[in-house]
């Protein structure tokens, strides 16, 4: 049981009457449901779970090994313990897009994103991928649409052709997507504030950029991408990026000086802790079920 009040369909809601606000909408990466609470706490917009770091947290690299399951249960975990709406990364669509929109959806995730890539796929921002074709994707994309129940349960179609067949290219194929029932366009590995720019110009629908870091394109400021017409910005791999490079300084420290007294002050407080948690709320809701009061002590 959790404190979390809105349904998914609402949450959908509010991502709709986001979109028309016309301000750019800020979706830090989750790599678990803890995250999507501080991301909820701080104040973004939304939450996004990102294919690459599912992968990365089962400790494989993301060239398509994931599963509908791997990638289905942990989003449904982040997506519920948050008022925010949740946009996820399926990857290719995990062999059936059918089956992949209605767990998604049946899941309580606001929307999906389904890239351009064969079924052994490669990080947008690396070198060496491979498309379907155009012809291919669009039926994809009509499945996705044809499958889902709710209007407001977005598919967003992501096009990795920019360092493949080149911008205007992409921009061809991302026009198709929309054609085939994709109202927002995520326009992967665009290169700079000159090509986020073109693709604003030639594409009349929501689009969405990718803010990763080591990545192909430069980063830019979210009111910079606001300026350029863009609707929604992904950090997918920030929040997991910062977790494991202090997890990893904190263990050797930990390792070298045989104590940790040395790195408290990178840690998170118990306090800080129960906070997100909601601990308060939820031994008061224990409270006034079983009648009783605790005792103090600190089963942790």
């Amino acid at each position: 049981m959790h404190f979390v009040k809105k349904k998914p369909e609402q949450k959908r809601i509010d991502f709709v009457n986001k979109l028309f606000s016309k301000k750019i909408l800020r979706f830090p990466g989750a790599y678990n449901p803890l995250t999507a609470k501080l991301i909820e706490q701080i104040g973004y917009d939304g939450v996004y779970v990102s294919g690459g770091v599912m992968s990365n947290d089962l400790g494989y690299p993301d060239i398509g090994l994931t599963t509908l399951s791997d990638v289905s249960v942990r989003s449904n975990q982040i997506a519920r313990v948050t008022n925010l709406p949740t946009i996820v990364d399926i990857d290719t669509g995990f062999n059936s897009c059918e089956e992949t929109i209605k767990t998604f959806e049946n899941y309580g995730v606001t929307a999906v994103h389904i890239e351009d890539q064969i079924e052994r796929k490669r990080c947008g921002h690396l070198e060496n991928k491979e498309l379907i074709s155009k012809n291919d994707m669009v039926d994809k994309i009509k499945k996705c649409v044809d499958s889902k129940k709710d209007d407001n349960f977005k598919i967003i179609a992501r096009s990795d052709a920019r360092n493949v067949e080149g911008l205007d290219k992409m921009i061809d194929r991302c026009k198709a997507y929309m054609n085939a029932g994709a109202e927002i366009i995520f326009t992967e590995a665009l290169l700079d504030e000159k090509e986020f720019e073109k693709a604003r110009k030639s594409l009349d629908c929501y689009l969405l950029a990718n803010m990763t870091e080591f990545g192909k394109s430069k980063l830019l400021n979210f009111k910079e991408l606001e300026n350029l017409g863009y609707n929604i910005v992904i950090y997918p791999v920030t929040t997991q990026r910062l977790a494991m490079k202090n997890v990893e300084d904190g263990l050797r420290v930990i390792f070298a000086d045989g104590h940790q007294n040395n790195i408290i002050d990178k840690m998170q407080t118990r306090k800080k802790l129960y906070d997100l948690v909601e601990y308060e709320k939820y031994n008061s809701l224990d409270e006034k079920i079983y009648n009783f009061s605790t005792d103090g002590h600190d089963n942790e």
